[in-house]
């Protein structure tokens, strides 16, 4: 592109192409960009028309990038990339007058754990700023991360790109909680126990309780399910007032116990530890008010499953 022609683009339409290229949706870039969809469509012919190109063509329900726009991805993600370090240099962060939104992507299991801890040292430390939490997703995280939406993605992420820089903080791993007077002796269940247990489930979408889900089916794992929840905080309350188990974070179940009205079982099977990570893009890497919240998360006194 010449500087010419340079001068009569309009630099804004690179955050649309770029939202399109990562969500493969026209609505999904409009959410992500906060603008209308017909004003994304717009941004999108605008492009068309200057390219000579339709860049994006529709192929079942996603917008699958043309050669051209291929090109231009490289071309429109380095621009931005400079430009975000650049500003990331040469900004300052002062988390004591800091008025920053940081938006953090979490499971609801993560919420539960590290939300408490981090919201009294942003209390102290940084009275002025805020904090959204966003669900954590497999698919569409990643590309928040890399456009600036997200910040930060904390919990079990398997499947980010080399573009991501994860930090373990902990190995969690899973366990079943039952009420302290439950008729079931011993600290560890056996595989005909476990099979003979009732249980309250969660659909949650936390990527840690799908794998161990998914292991539990393909070892053949007997459960019977007598009730499946939407909120994994109500589980332990269940737990409480009958015979019922679930399965539960040893994490999260640790931390409901602390006044001790639970019992956490062993489960007989050889299950996968689930690595807790702090995840941050490397287009931000270099982003102060990160670097602080990042070093925040790392540095609460949690107790970590080895």
């Amino acid at each position: 592109m010449s500087y010419l022609n340079l001068q009569k683009f309009d630099l804004n339409l690179m955050k649309v192409f770029l939202a399109i290229w990562d969500l493969q949706s026209v609505t999904a870039a409009s959410e992500r960009l906060g603008l209308t969809q017909p004003a994304v469509s717009h941004g999108l012919r605008r492009l068309r028309d200057h390219f000579g190109d339709p860049l994006f063509t529709r192929v079942g329900n996603a917008m699958m990038p043309t050669p051209t726009a291929a090109q231009l991805f490289i071309a429109f993600d380095r621009a931005m990339q400079t430009v975000g370090h650049s500003l990331q240099q040469q900004g300052r962060f002062d988390a004591a007058t800091s008025t920053r939104v940081f938006r953090v992507a979490m499971s609801d299991v993560a919420e539960f754990y590290f939300l408490p801890a981090l919201l009294a040292v942003m209390e102290a430390e940084a009275p002025s700023a805020r904090l959204e939490s966003v669900p954590l997703l497999d698919l569409g995280t990643e590309a928040a991360l890399r456009a600036g939406q997200v910040d930060i993605a904390l919990g079990f992420t398997p499947g980010f790109s080399e573009e991501c820089q994860s930090s373990l903080l902990f190995h969690d791993q899973f366990v079943c909680l039952v009420r302290r007077d439950h008729p079931i002796r011993g600290s560890k269940l056996s595989k005909s126990e476990f099979s003979a247990l009732t249980y309250v489930d969660v659909s949650t979408q936390a990527p840690g309780y799908r794998l161990i889900d998914q292991r539990l089916q393909v070892i053949g794992a007997v459960r019977l399910v007598t009730a499946r929840l939407v909120h994994f905080t109500v589980a332990p309350e269940i737990v409480r007032h009958t015979d019922l188990a679930t399965l539960y974070p040893r994490s999260a179940a640790e931390r409901v116990n602390v006044e001790g009205a639970f019992r956490l079982l062993e489960l007989p099977f050889d299950l996968p530890n689930i690595p807790i990570s702090l995840t941050v893009h490397r287009n931000f890497a270099d982003d102060r008010a990160i670097q602080w919240l990042a070093g925040a998360i790392g540095g609460l006194r949690m107790e970590p499953v080895s």
